[in-house]
């Protein structure tokens, strides 16, 4: 079953597969750069974050779907604030990313 429910997420949701292409970016970049190992296990960690965020979003955007249409006001709020949470989630890991990322980089173009 849990491979169904990331499949039907993948295939049906779009921000879902954005956040797929754009986390497989640092896991990428921190091979290519050969990061240290806790190193790459935080961006492990970020990227699994905020796809299992992208994914709760999902779930609660279908769940409250069921309840009221989706032009009641306060659907419309509870979207926003669990893309919210997605949106901070994805900023800061960005932050740590960028932590992480610079001293490599600009070592290897120093």
């Amino acid at each position: 079953h849990a491979l169904s429910g990331v499949r039907l997420v993948f295939v049906s949701e779009q921000s879902f597969r954005v956040q797929c292409l754009v986390g497989a970016l640092p896991i990428a970049i921190s091979l290519w750069l050969h990061v240290r190992t806790y190193e790459f296990i935080i961006i492990l960690l970020l990227v699994g974050g905020i796809l299992v965020l992208e994914l709760g979003n999902s779930v609660f955007e279908r769940l409250v779907d069921t309840f009221k249409p989706r032009i009641h006001p306060a659907v419309h709020d509870m979207k926003d604030l669990m893309a919210g949470a997605v949106l901070i989630g994805s900023l800061v890991s960005a932050v740590i990313g960028l932590v992480i990322f610079v001293p490599y980089l600009s070592a290897l173009f120093s």
